[in-house]
């Protein structure tokens, strides 16, 4: 008895051991966000303690909103979707290699949503570069759930652009905001 006594009091003074936290990159352009890529970060919450939502700069590409407007609109959303949930998610921009992004972040995981067989033959292309470059960080497909597998950001802003109705494509706070860059650019 001794013994025991002796061995549980050992081991009521060793710290606990400590897990390793899991930190997710999710890269994209965001412009507009959609429901699509609410799909991809409500999944990536499951997969990972902490999601830097990064969102890509490219000097060669002018977008629909500024990089603020998207910040904006991307906490206005996980805030109202996932509550007390959405502190675990940052959103950051980048420019340069995704991975280098995702290394300076601390990220182990590299988040890619997949909408079709087009985009897995693109994404693991995409996939074997990344591990080639930066072996430490594993790239997660997470496939679109199935009532949003369709929807790209291009044809939402074309819908948009013509009047049509975005609704169903984007989250509820995209709406008006996406519809007034339209209304500005027939006046």
């Amino acid at each position: 008895m001794a013994v025991k006594a002796n061995c549980l009091s050992a081991l009521a003074r060793l710290e606990p051991a400590r897990m390793t936290q899991r930190i997710a990159f999710y890269a994209g352009s965001f412009d507009p966000l959609t429901n699509g890529h609410l799909d991809v970060l409500k999944a990536s919450l499951s997969v990972a303690d902490e999601i830097y939502c990064a969102i890509g700069i490219q000097a060669s590409k002018v977008p629909l909103f500024s990089f603020d407007e998207r910040v904006g609109l991307i906490r206005k959303v996980a805030e109202a979707e996932f509550g007390k949930e959405a502190s675990r998610l940052h959103v950051v921009s980048f420019e340069g290699l995704v991975v280098d992004a995702a290394r300076q972040h601390g990220a182990t995981i590299m988040i890619r949503g997949l909408r079709d067989g087009t985009d897995l033959d693109y994404e693991m292309s995409m996939a074997g570069m990344n591990e080639t470059m930066a072996p430490a960080i594993q790239t997660v497909f997470l496939p679109a759930s199935p009532p949003v597998r369709f929807i790209t950001a291009t044809l939402v802003r074309q819908i948009a652009a013509m009047g049509g109705d975005i609704r169903p494509f984007v989250p509820k706070a995209a709406v008006a905001p996406l519809k007034a860059k339209f209304v500005k650019e027939k006046q």
